[in-house]
């Protein structure tokens, strides 16, 4: 039999589950953030729940978490491993739920504002060069069968859109037919939040995905939408996407491990290193924030620096 006092701490606990539970729809459907992006909030929350010895707990307050119990789990977590930037936004997860329980009268203070995380260390993108770029999107023909031969003019098209727009991977395999519009040769692409941007796209592009559409109809299910898609007829996975580029790489001879955001920065960096336009390059990559765009300009310096060092004669090695 449960004693009177458990009783009283299930209405409670069950509170605080539905708490959980409507802070995380909420970043779904009002937030409108990507499944994986919930995960990682599951993730970071479920580490302060832990941190704070609050998943077993049965009686539950939200205002008992003081600023000092945010500053030991930051602590514990740095110890462990955790690095500075996950540890930015693990505190950016329990400040953002701390701010829709506020809201929905739930708990009155915010533990986590005002502390700091360990400082991240700054890392620049890796970007393919200019000749890299070339040689990975060459048109040789390496099928080793007849059956290859559609996947690597699907491949090469992928990645020339991917290049040609400075797109995402989940960006380019939510492309659909209607989202290409060849009269004004732009793509309307969904990004994060759902927030859409029109960009154009080049000759080389456009020539790469006229070859791919003239095999699609034989690929495609009956009534698929997708611009690119699998041998079994229906869109294409951000796995399946990953491996093919990490195998055409191969086949063109390039030992770096290609992935598909670098192919992102890589158009970031050649534009602006070409316009020095740092708010285009912004609205082209979809960014909310300039200072995400800046760590660009690093990278553009990085470039004139090497130029340097290797032109000034003051500056060349021995």
């Amino acid at each position: 039999m449960v004693s009177a006092a458990r009783n009283e701490s299930l209405p409670q606990k069950k509170l605080f589950n539905e708490d959980l539970q409507r802070f995380f729809s909420y970043l779904q459907s009002e937030r409108r953030y990507s499944i994986h992006t919930v995960s990682a909030y599951r993730r970071d929350i479920n580490h302060f729940l832990k941190c704070c010895q609050l998943e077993n707990t049965q009686t539950i307050n939200w205002d008992e978490i003081t600023q000092a119990d945010i500053r030991r789990c930051v602590a514990t977590l740095h110890r462990q491993g955790l690095s500075g930037k996950s540890l930015q936004r693990w505190l950016s997860s329990v400040r953002s739920l701390y701010k829709f329980l506020s809201r929905h009268k739930r708990a009155v203070n915010n533990p986590a504002i005002g502390v700091p995380a360990p400082k991240a260390a700054k890392r620049l993108p890796s970007t393919l060069n200019a000749d890299e770029i070339n040689q990975l999107l060459s048109t040789k023909d390496n099928a080793a069968t007849t059956d290859e031969k559609p996947l690597n003019i699907r491949d090469h098209a992928m990645m020339e859109l991917m290049y040609a727009c400075g797109l995402r991977l989940s960006e380019l395999s939510g492309l659909n037919l209607q989202d290409v519009d060849w009269q004004q040769q732009t793509i309307l692409v969904t990004g994060k939040g759902h927030k859409q941007r029109r960009l154009p796209f080049g000759r080389m592009a456009r020539e790469a995905m006229n070859e791919w559409l003239k095999l699609r109809a034989k690929q495609a299910d009956e009534g698929e939408s997708a611009l690119f898609v699998s041998t079994r007829g229906g869109r294409l996975s951000n796995s399946s996407i990953q491996k093919r580029l990490k195998k055409m790489a191969l086949m063109q001879g390039i030992n770096t491990n290609v992935y598909p955001h670098m192919l992102r920065h890589s158009f970031a960096s050649h534009i602006l290193e070409s316009s020095k336009d740092l708010r285009a390059v912004q609205e082209l990559l979809g960014h909310a924030n300039l200072s995400t765009t800046q760590v660009y300009t690093h990278l553009d310096f990085q470039h004139l620096a090497g130029v340097y060092d290797d032109a000034h004669p003051r500056a060349r090695k021995k």
